[in-house]
């Protein structure tokens, strides 16, 4: 799939998508009463992520659930004894809940939340493709569908992505990478691995360019560049510090600067901000062209997830994720392998500490 055929398509779903309507004080803080009640009378856990809007992030965290990346939003779901998830998130976190819980019920605000790389690598299209190259190891980003995961060897995270490559390598194994070109650019480059690439893009952080960061890095010159691996590689090629969302959240907490310029998503200010209240976070500006001119700085499907629509599926149900039991464990395997690898390279690291 091309660049522009993947905009085309982003462009033909955003069409008919609407972000949540504005709320009166009374009117949010009435939805927020209920919502609380309605996760209480369903046995029901909500966990968000740290793209989603401020006021769903808050709620997760005061109802007992979490806001955090898509990894652990799946692990947390995991772990807590509710028999109903709810994801505040997009498709495919809610579809890896599901490959992880499927004893319980996952639940979203909106099945129409997806995400730009997921619409621009299409199944069918990406079979094909593994099996025009059958001699490559087959390395998927978890923002994919279902379908996708179940063809591949082994999924990954960005905070978790290098890791597994260089191991990979090491071992002597071609990698065949979707969907981002951008991070798995960034991936081979750090880590000199041997990867074709699937010309996928996210539409929020490509827009992020480096001509906007060097004139407010001038403006701004004791400010700290936070930037997530999705972007292009001149814009990460100006980091201070490259990483996943918490990763990035954590840069905030522990360097020195009181500054940060962030080129991700704008829904992470809520848990930096919260982690780092005396740090000053600026906004890398954009671009906001084409059919991306919705996405600046925000995910135009994150936005989706708001109080009403939340409420909605909590008190008449609906809007839930099911997966073939067939497809479940194929996909079930590559994720497996991930959290293996994770939980092995964890208990190394405590065990050198």
């Amino acid at each position: 799939m091309t660049r522009s055929d993947n905009r085309i398509l982003v462009q033909e779903h955003l069409a008919h998508e609407a972000e949540p309507r504005p709320l009166t004080a009374d009117r949010q803080a009435e939805l927020e009463m209920r919502i609380k009640q309605a996760l209480k009378d369903r046995d029901a856990v909500l966990v968000a992520h740290y793209y989603t809007d401020p006021d769903i992030q808050r709620l997760a965290e005061e109802t007992g659930g979490c806001v955090a990346d898509s990894l652990e939003m799946a692990r947390f779901s995991n772990q807590h004894s509710a028999s109903t998830v709810v994801v505040a998130g997009v498709k495919f976190m809610g579809e890896t809940a599901k490959i992880l819980n499927p004893e319980k019920q996952v639940l979203m605000p909106t099945l129409e939340a997806t995400c730009s790389l997921d619409i621009g690598c299409p199944a069918d299209e990406f079979a094909a493709f593994c099996d025009q190259h059958p001699d490559r190891t087959v390395v998927v980003y978890a923002n994919t569908s279902a379908a996708v995961k179940a063809r591949a060897d082994w999924v990954v995270t960005s905070s978790c992505a290098q890791a597994i490559v260089e191991s990979l390598d090491a071992s002597g194994e071609k990698v065949l990478w979707a969907p981002d070109k951008h991070l798995g650019n960034y991936v081979q480059k750090t880590t000199g691995a041997d990867m074709l690439l699937w010309e996928g893009s996210c539409i929020v952080h490509e827009e992020f360019k480096s001509r906007g960061l060097e004139d407010l890095k001038a403006l701004y010159p004791d400010a700290a560049i936070l930037v997530h691996p999705e972007s292009r590689e001149a814009v990460v090629e100006m980091a201070d510090v490259v990483g996943s969302t918490s990763q990035l959240i954590n840069a905030v907490q522990v360097l020195p600067n009181e500054r940060f310029i962030v080129a991700t998503d704008n829904g992470i200010f809520y848990k930096m901000q919260q982690s780092a209240p005396t740090k000053t976070l600026i906004e890398a500006p954009t671009a906001g062209n084409g059919a991306t001119c919705r996405s600046c700085a925000h995910c135009p499907w994150m936005a989706m997830n708001g109080l009403e629509n939340l409420l909605y599926v909590l008190e008449h149900g609906g809007q839930e994720i099911t997966i073939d039991p067939d497809l479940r464990e194929r996909a079930l395997r590559p994720l497996r392998r991930m959290l293996d690898f994770t939980a092995n390279r964890n208990l190394k690291a405590a065990g050198n500490a």
